[in-house]
Parts: C-alpha cells; sequence; structure tokens
C-alpha cells in the first residue's frame, strides 16, 4: 500500500478572505484569543506517558458495555476473543476521535482562510495548533499503548466532507464546532467519567478542557452571525443539522468491529441497535450539540420535530456555560492532585536521601 493510499482529498471551495481592519475587534472573542494562548500546552510532557496500559483492556470499560455481550456470540468466544473484542472496541472508539480531530484541525485552518472578521481568525489559528495536538495525542495512545488503529468511519467521513465542500465561511464552524466537536465532547466526557484507567484519563481530561473553548467560540461567532440570516438561509442550516445529526445517531455505532469478527454486516447492525449501552451512548451525545443549536439561533419547528423524533429535544434547556466549566474544573483538579503526588514523591526522596547520609555520617563516626 502506497502513502498516495492514506490520502483523502477534497476540493477546496469558497474564497480566502483577508480583513485590513486592525481595529481591537469583539472583547468576548478577543478574551477567549488570549485564554487560548494562555492555555497551550504540550503533549510530550503534560500527559504522563510512562503509565502502563493494557493493550486488551486499555480503558476498563465494562463487558456490559460491549455489543456482544449476553449474546450466544459472547458465550462461544474463548477468553483471547474476548481480549481481542476489548482492544477492538478501544481501539474504533479512539481511532474515530483521531480522526475527528484531524478533521477538526483542517476545519480550523479552513476558517483561519475563509472567515472575515480578524478576531476570528485569530483564534482559529489557536484552535489549529489545539487540534494538532489532540491528533499527536490520539494517534501516540493508539500506536504506543493499544497498537491499531481503525480506517475513518464512514459516517463521519461523510460528515467532514459536507462540512469542507460548502462554500459558505459558516458551515466549517456548524459541521465542526457545533455537531462533530458537540459529539465528541459528550463521548469523550462518557468515557472520562466511567474509565479507571489513569492514561485516558489523563487524555480525555485535556482535550476536553481545549474542546470547551472551541464550542465556546462557534457558538460565539454563529450566534452574532445568524442574527443577520434570513428565516430561508437559517432553515437551509438546520436542514444541514438534522442531517447530520441523522448520520451520525444512526451509523456511528461500530458495526465494523464487530465484522472483523466475523459477524456479517447486517446481523452486526441489528445487534448495535438491540444494545442498551448504545442507545444511552447515543442519548448522551446530543448532551452538547442541542443547547449550542438552541443557543445560536437554529431552532425552526422541523429541527425541534427532529429532536423530539431522536428522543432528544429535552437538551435544549441543559446548561452549556455550566458543562463547560465543569470540564475545566476537572481538568484543573487532576493537575492538582499530579503536582500534589509528585511534589510529595520529591519530599519523600529527599527526606530518603538525608536519612542515608545521616545513617552514613553515624557509621564514620
Amino acid at each position: 500500500m502506497t502513502s498516495q493510499d492514506h490520502l483523502w482529498e477534497i476540493p477546496a471551495s469558497g474564497a480566502a478572505r483577508f480583513s485590513w481592519e486592525y481595529d481591537d475587534g469583539r472583547d468576548r472573542l478577543l478574551a477567549l484569543y488570549q485564554k487560548g494562548k494562555d492555555k497551550q500546552w504540550d503533549a510530550v510532557t503534560r500527559i504522563d506517558w510512562d503509565l502502563e496500559v493494557d493493550p486488551y483492556d486499555p480503558l476498563g470499560v465494562p463487558d456490559q458495555n460491549l455489543t456482544l455481550y449476553g449474546t450466544s456470540h459472547w458465550d462461544r468466544m474463548s477468553e483471547q476473543n474476548k481480549r481481542d473484542l476489548r482492544r477492538a472496541y478501544a481501539s474504533w472508539q479512539f481511532s474515530q476521535f483521531l480522526h475527528g480531530e484531524q478533521g477538526a484541525m483542517v476545519c480550523a485552518a479552513r476558517i483561519v482562510e475563509s472567515v472575515p472578521d480578524l478576531d476570528a481568525k485569530f483564534y482559529s489559528a489557536t484552535q489549529t495548533m489545539d487540534e494538532a495536538r489532540h491528533a499527536e495525542i490520539y494517534s501516540r495512545f493508539l500506536r504506543e499503548k493499544v497498537g491499531m488503529v481503525y480506517p475513518v468511519n464512514d459516517s463521519l467521513q461523510a460528515l467532514l466532507g459536507d462540512t469542507l465542500r460548502d462554500a459558505r465561511w459558516d458551515m466549517p464552524y456548524l459541521g465542526m464546532q457545533v455537531l462533530i466537536e458537540g459529539l465528541a465532547l459528550a463521548a469523550f466526557g462518557m468515557l472520562r467519567d466511567t474509565t479507571d484507567k489513569p492514561l485516558p484519563r489523563q487524555i480525555l481530561t485535556y482535550v476536553m478542557q481545549d474542546e470547551a473553548r472551541h464550542v465556546a467560540f462557534g457558538r460565539m461567532a454563529l450566534r452574532d452571525y445568524y442574527r443577520q440570516l434570513s428565516d430561508a438561509e437559517l432553515r437551509e442550516r438546520e436542514e444541514f443539522v438534522i442531517e447530520g445529526c441523522y448520520l451520525m445517531r444512526d451509523r456511528l455505532r461500530g458495526a465494523e468491529v464487530l465484522e472483523d469478527f466475523g459477524i456479517p454486516r447486517q446481523e452486526a447492525e441489528e445487534l448495535s441497535e438491540r444494545s442498551e449501552y448504545l442507545q444511552l451512548f447515543r442519548k448522551l451525545l446530543f448532551s452538547r450539540i442541542v443547547p449550542c443549536v438552541k443557543d445560536i439561533g437554529l431552532w425552526g419547528e422541523r429541527l425541534q420535530r427532529a429532536y423530539v423524533d431522536m428522543g432528544v429535544l429535552e437538551m435544549g434547556d441543559s446548561d452549556l456555560d455550566l458543562l463547560m466549566a465543569q470540564d475545566e474544573e476537572i481538568a484543573e483538579k487532576l493537575d492538582a492532585e499530579r503536582f500534589a503526588r509528585e511534589e510529595d514523591a520529591r519530599v519523600a526522596e529527599v527526606a530518603s536521601t538525608i536519612a542515608l547520609g545521616r545513617q552514613g555520617d553515624g557509621g564514620g563516626a
């Protein structure tokens, strides 16, 4: 397989926009830009890569969460098959995170190019760096700790393609900042709060701290812009949101993992549909998207009906600011705990060295 086989090309559409207005810009966006600069970090040093990971149980997810659990397929599997399945599911999940982060990096770069306002260009430049760091982290975790990577899911690739092919400058915001980032945040949060493994918990916690800023940026920029659009233009954006939400809900379910274990595609999809965990996971996936869509002003009758059909309309009343603040607090608390442990270890090491020195002095007296 050549390097060309791994490339996916999307012809560029839309205009590159320069702004020659170097005024102060919007205070809220410039404050977010400053925060984006202040919060840059190095994945090599902030993540404790020395932590051991069992590649056959990298996330510590209960077997009850696996689609095959409790089925005749599960009963026939050897212990090694079950270990392989745990590894494959974890790889599939983190692989989609990785592919999504690369998509976010490309979309953020597209926003730098196409957005008309300089303050938004400034912030998007910091986000591009954030997304590069996230792709670096997920890639390293998969290669060094899990040892396998899954291809991009067809539905995720389709949504990325739709987002990047659209010539309108606000569509990378809508497709990436609202839909893909919102979906990813919910998935990250669900795993962050359930895993008992320290390395993936670190990764998810620190990535979510960055993503909270990204969603805030999308909300600010789109809320301002969508106030200026006609009803017809707003309905076009709502149609895009509806299609994207159904695409993610109906197809992002990991059936390709089951196919790798010899289960035909149709049966794999039927088993996935019956999974109680998947049903809960789907609902939680929209916990960040629905309130954001409502906040930016896309809340027409057809969109609301679609969310009723999905069973997630009530999530429009969720406090998105509170969720984002909690993401920030969890990351800061994790840092504080880690630094406290490291400081305790340093103090203990110094005390041990002093004690050894005293013993040596006593022995020579």
